[in-house]
């Protein structure tokens, strides 16, 4: 088994966030990078699971500069077999997805995986994009996935329960929490990392459709305001007047 896991970099969710030229650009001083956990977490190691119970290898891709191979080498360090970087900024979805498609195009890999999204766009766009370029069938929020030979039965939640797919494949899945157990690194992994091979490709030759115009910070939140409990009608009417959420 063949199979493909799109891993991207994110900041730190603890990292203070900052722009820069005109808050056209996000500052990356003094941020801490990781790997995307949806990436990481659930569509990376169900995809080791998958090889350690049918055998086969593990690659991973990421469109990125240079400064992705730390997380790359995580990525490696877990468990995966190689790596691809695609030689790219990564500020467009379509184009990245493009690349990606690109490269697996005609590699005959069984599954391709991501996370459901990045945590610091919240896009979700990436898998099916992938799928869409490539004219393979596309499971997006996949909480379950098993394999039965070429044959994938896929968990996803619905509104109001959960529903069950099967697909021949292959196929491009995105994966929600509830895919797989974080794994952390261990020495012998780390050390492994090391020799494992991280290939560096060309991007091919694509149009980016999305540009940044700018960004902004949340607006800062206002002081607590505090209810004495014996006065419920204040407290209504403060949701209803100035929260409105009532």
């Amino acid at each position: 088994m063949k199979i493909l896991v799109c891993i991207s970099k994110a900041p730190d969710t603890t990292s203070k966030i900052a722009f820069t030229d005109n808050n056209t650009k996000f500052d990356e001083n003094g941020v801490q990078f990781i790997v995307n956990p949806y990436d990481e977490w659930y569509a990376l190691v169900r995809g080791l699971e998958l090889k350690e119970a049918n055998g086969g290898e593990v690659t991973t891709i990421t469109v990125g500069r240079s400064d992705s191979e730390p997380i790359i080498r995580k990525a490696l360090a877990i468990g995966a077999d190689k790596a691809v970087r695609v030689d790219a900024d990564a500020d467009d979805a379509l184009y990245v997805a493009k690349q990606i498609a690109a490269f697996a195009k005609d590699k005959e890999f069984d599954p391709i995986l991501s996370g459901k999204e990045t945590i610091d766009y919240n896009g979700s766009q990436l898998g099916g994009m992938v799928a869409e370029l490539l004219d393979l069938p596309y499971m997006s929020l996949a909480t379950k996935l098993e394999m039965d030979g070429s044959t994938a039965t896929v968990t996803r939640e619905v509104q109001g329960g959960t529903e069950v797919a099967e697909v021949e494949g292959p196929f491009v899945l995105s994966a929600a929490k509830g895919m797989a157990e974080q794994r952390i690194p261990n020495m012998r992994g780390i050390m492994a990392a090391r020799s494992k091979p991280l290939e560096v490709v060309e991007a091919v030759d694509a149009e980016r459709h999305t540009a940044i115009v700018s960004y902004s910070l949340p607006p800062e939140k206002g002081d607590c305001k505090y209810i004495d409990p014996e006065n419920a009608a204040e407290l209504i009417g403060l949701l209803h007047n100035e929260a409105k959420v009532i």
